[in-house]
């Protein structure tokens, strides 16, 4: 899976929504405080440092498949942080694995192949391991995607645009759980839930975090138009309507 180009350092400056969704995760996630557990696309290291403060006695290995993310959680996490680059659908953690379990917030929804993700991460996880995890689900971001696909249609965004599907992978709980056990969990648990956000700064918003693959597609002069023009057909207040598919499994 390629990694979308992200600017990790702004990303790092407005992602307090999926900061805020990702803590509320990692509190479903039940530690002693000794073990060693993997953040699965850990971004900008936000949800990261929170992990790293409930395991005093463990070990905190964060993965992300973009360089500027991991440069943005350096800054943030400190230089003794262990945080590597790989793509999640080939993890290997090498002398680390297995490990005890795996958080991830935001990341799956960005990988096309689930049952080889799933394989990998139940690969990682020691028997009885748990897997707590939050990504985008059926009907995520619908609306915006659709102000979105309404200007892709439109000149000069049509010519770069017209025939772009996007990378999303937005799974169904039954989908998820099917896909976990045959991976080779044990048990699974998937649900959604709607976490609408209105940020306060919509267009860096929407640039930075949800039309960045969008904006790929695009030369750099027609990126912050496109970006302004979604922008206007979102009406006011901006409401990202984002419905979460969440995750609880044991290996």
């Amino acid at each position: 899976m390629a990694s979308r180009d992200w600017d990790g350092a702004t990303y790092d400056r407005i992602s307090a929504p999926m900061e805020a969704m990702g803590l509320a995760v990692l509190e479903r996630l039940d530690l002693r405080g000794d073990e060693t557990v993997v953040d699965a696309g850990c971004g900008s290291g936000r949800v990261t440092q929170a992990l790293i403060a409930r395991l005093p006695r463990g070990h905190v290995i964060g993965i992300d498949g973009s360089e500027d993310m991991l440069t943005a959680a350096r800054r943030r996490l400190g230089p003794d942080a262990d945080i590597r680059v790989q793509d999640l659908v080939d993890l290997d953690l090498g002398d680390d694995a297995p490990v005890d379990a795996i958080l991830s917030t935001a990341t799956f929804h960005w990988i096309a192949d689930h049952p080889r993700l799933f394989a990998r991460l139940r690969g990682a996880l020691k028997d009885g391991g748990r897997l707590v995890a939050q990504c985008g689900g059926v009907g995520n971001v619908a609306r915006v995607h659709a102000a979105a696909g309404a200007v892709a249609d439109m000149p000069p965004f049509a010519e770069y645009l017209e025939r772009w599907d996007g990378p999303w992978n937005f799974a169904t709980p039954e989908q998820t759980e099917e896909r976990l056990l045959a991976a080779g969990f044990s048990d699974a648990q998937c649900w959604l839930a709607p976490q609408p956000v209105i940020p306060p700064d919509p267009k860096t918003y929407l640039h930075t975090i949800i039309l960045g693959a969008h904006l790929e597609q695009l030369p750099e002069d027609l990126r912050v138009p496109f970006t302004e023009s979604v922008v206007a057909g979102l009406g006011s207040p901006v409401t990202i309507d984002y419905i979460r598919l969440n995750i609880d499994a044991t290996a």
